[in-house]
């Protein structure tokens, strides 16, 4: 088992949005878990890893979270309330010149406010208030990120709760198309557009390649 990017401070990046309040990310503990606590207050912002896995060699994605409250105002299939309380965002390379001229123009737009590109396509792992597992939601601002229902409702509220998903076939299922290169892994707890506030703990990830067996841990 080899670490992507040395200890907790090298691994995890926190990534902020110009404009918006960030989100806060602590390490902890809870229930005996090693865990992240992200707080969303009328906020949203990413802590991220970068890291580098072949389209070949995707494999298993295994993560966990506890979520306390889900946000009753929350709706991530419309723009003005786009929020979740707990979102593992995957970020993947890829062909730009395929990219239809809004999205050509929101790329433009985030490198000049962020110094970064769009990323070809995104994957997020979400929790919706009421939409069943296995929906795929477009997020209203641009059809190069869509969202996968892990979870929905409130039955599993106030638990760990723990996953492990197969990244190639969930992003062919999200996308319609084979996946490049992934090049980061996120967590994000937002409520920028409800004004609201929301709690979440996240477990550790990790990421398990097909072709060489050897895991590829990522610890919060």
């Amino acid at each position: 088992m080899k670490s992507v990017g040395g200890d907790k401070g090298a691994q995890w990046r926190h990534f902020r949005f110009p404009g918006k309040q960030p989100s806060q990310f602590n390490y902890v503990r809870e229930d005996g878990r090693e865990a992240i606590a992200a707080t969303a207050r009328s906020s949203a912002s990413l802590l991220r890893q970068e890291v580098r896995v072949e389209p070949a060699e995707l494999g298993r994605i295994s993560f966990s979270w506890k979520v306390p409250e889900l946000i009753s105002q929350a709706d991530m299939a419309l723009r003005d309330a786009d929020d979740s309380s707990v979102r593992i965002v995957l970020a993947f390379d890829g062909d730009r010149s395929k990219f239809s001229a809004k999205n050509a123009m929101l790329s433009e737009l985030a490198r000049l406010l962020t110094g970064e590109e769009l990323p070809y396509a995104t994957l997020m792992y979400v929790w919706c208030n009421k939409r069943p597992p296995g929906s795929v939601i477009v997020n209203p601002r641009t059809d190069r990120i869509r969202k996968l229902v892990v979870e929905s409702g409130a039955s599993r509220l106030n638990q760990w709760v723990d996953y492990e998903r197969m990244i190639r076939a969930d992003f062919e299922k999200a996308f319609g198309e084979a996946p490049g290169a992934l090049l980061s892994i996120s967590l994000m707890t937002d409520t920028d557009n409800t004004h609201s506030t929301a709690r979440a703990w996240y477990g550790p990830l990790t990421l398990v390649p097909d072709l060489h067996g050897d895991k590829v841990a990522t610890t919060p």
